[in-house]
């Protein structure tokens, strides 16, 4: 280790820039929520529990805009395709 070190090049902020459309947050979780995403990621063989987490919501806003008429008719055609 140095006994002096020379920071007066160095900038303020995250070290990594957060990618385009993304924007850094803190966030408080239940445990069992991070858990149960954690686990699902692990059991898959890897991954981004926090991509798991960004793909459940946006998944959750894409129903929660559609009509009950349109999610009523997805889940018959989805039902019935399942049992066809």
């Amino acid at each position: 280790m140095k006994k002096e070190y020379d920071f007066s090049k160095g900038r303020r902020g995250a070290v990594v820039a957060s990618a385009p459309g993304k924007t850094r947050i803190t966030i408080r979780l239940d445990d069992e929520v991070l858990a149960w995403f954690r686990n699902v990621v692990n059991e898959s063989g890897g991954g981004n529990y926090q991509t798991l987490i960004n793909n459940a919501l946006l998944e959750y806003m894409s129903q929660r805009q559609e009509p009950l008429e349109k999610v009523i008719r997805r889940v018959l055609r989805e039902e019935l395709k399942r049992i066809a």
